[in-house]
């Protein structure tokens, strides 16, 4: 049997699932991401993989963000190991199009709001990624869905300003949404994404508090 693989650690967990081609989730594990992810990863894949050894990956899906910096490298690492020692076809999937995957018969545009950084959130929408601060969420002329870690705090802004917000119960991407989105871009003939990280901000990295280190000599 034939199957697809996906991996996510865009958040603060990380999963991986494996569908078969008909969409029937043959293994799916999640595990909290916020310390090890080096090795909570690469155990979960060895697990679920061994859960469902009968198949074949003939694909593979990783979200490629905006999310975590360590986390969106950690998977994609692993995910092109993965489909290059396996021989499989490689698929980018945003965080949008994950959460998107969660609500096929959604009637309103769905938004997800994915706190950066105390102060700082993500505004996923229309395609686009945008940060705003707390104070400055933009304001939808239309009525909207929320979703993502930080869209309790976003939809009580809006909601508090009049505006038509519907609240669902995604909060961090489950890796079968990933997989399931893959196989809508197949189904629709839709080129694949590249599995390169997408960022919003640029990575925070800080100069050692002793400074850098003089060149070797």
């Amino acid at each position: 049997m034939t199957a697809l693989l996906a991996i996510d650690a865009a958040g603060p967990r990380a999963g991986i699932a494996i569908l078969g081609a008909d969409g029937v989730v043959l293994n799916r594990q999640v595990a909290d991401a916020k310390a090890g992810l080096t090795e909570t990863l690469p155990a979960l894949l060895q697990s679920s993989l061994a859960a469902a050894d009968d198949v074949q990956i003939a694909a593979v899906a990783v979200t490629i963000g905006p999310g975590s910096f360590t986390g969106l490298r950690n998977a994609i690492s692993i995910a092109q190991g993965y489909a290059a020692a396996a021989g499989a076809e490689l698929l980018g999937i945003t965080v949008a199009e994950a959460f998107a995957a969660a609500f096929p018969t959604l009637h309103r545009p769905l938004w997800v709001a994915v706190r950066a950084r105390k102060g700082r959130i993500f505004i996923l929408r229309d395609g686009n990624a945008e940060a705003f601060s707390d104070a400055e969420i933009p304001r939808p002329g239309f009525a909207i869905a929320l979703a993502g870690d930080a869209a309790n705090e976003v939809a009580a802004r809006l909601a508090a300003n009049s505006h038509d917000v519907m609240l669902t119960n995604a909060r961090l991407i489950d890796p079968v949404w990933v997989a399931r989105a893959a196989l809508a871009r197949r189904e629709a003939k839709l080129p694949a994404h590249a599995a390169q990280p997408i960022y919003v901000d640029p990575p925070e990295a800080r100069q050692p508090a002793g400074g850098l280190r003089p060149h070797p000599v």
